[in-house]
């Protein structure tokens, strides 16, 4: 199967970051931008099991996908500073079960609010894989230690 995400989870591509949450059902990582600098906690959670839409998933992955969606966005928002989370699933360019989350931080002009367009302002948090380890880290730990959800 050429599926990109499939072969993450095969441990056959490396992505920038480190896990920051994965069970039988779901994954969740930082988004990777071919080795170059990211909008620092632009997220994505993967259904580990292929399908192509949100209405393929059963009801266990229904489940622990709006579970997860919840606890990541509470994560950014209380260890990140972020004001708002938008949440997008498109599956244009890669077929398999995706959310993107992406934090709005405070200060961010209206102009550039919207899920891809905030990364575009010019003093949108943009970091390297050190920065990105270190936000997973923060996410990660929020989320072991505030399992409330």
């Amino acid at each position: 199967m050429d599926c990109f995400i499939c072969k993450k989870h095969l441990g056959e591509i490396q992505t920038a970051g480190i896990t920051i949450y994965e069970d039988n059902v779901v994954y969740v990582g930082h988004i990777d931008n071919n080795g170059q600098p990211s909008y620092l906690g632009h997220l994505m959670i993967d259904l580990k099991r292929h399908v192509p839409t949100l209405g393929d998933m059963n009801g266990e992955e229904a489940a622990a996908f709006g579970r997860i969606m919840a606890r990541v966005s509470k994560a950014l928002m209380v260890t990140e500073g972020a004001e708002h989370i938008y949440s997008l699933v498109s599956g244009n360019a890669v077929p398999h079960l995706h959310m993107h989350i992406v934090p709005r931080y405070p200060g961010t002009p209206e102009k550039y609010c919207g899920p891809m367009s905030v990364r575009d302002w010019s003093e949108a948090p943009i970091g390297g894989n050190r920065e990105i380890i270190e936000l997973c880290e923060r996410v990660r730990s929020f989320m072991e230690t505030n399992n409330e959800q």
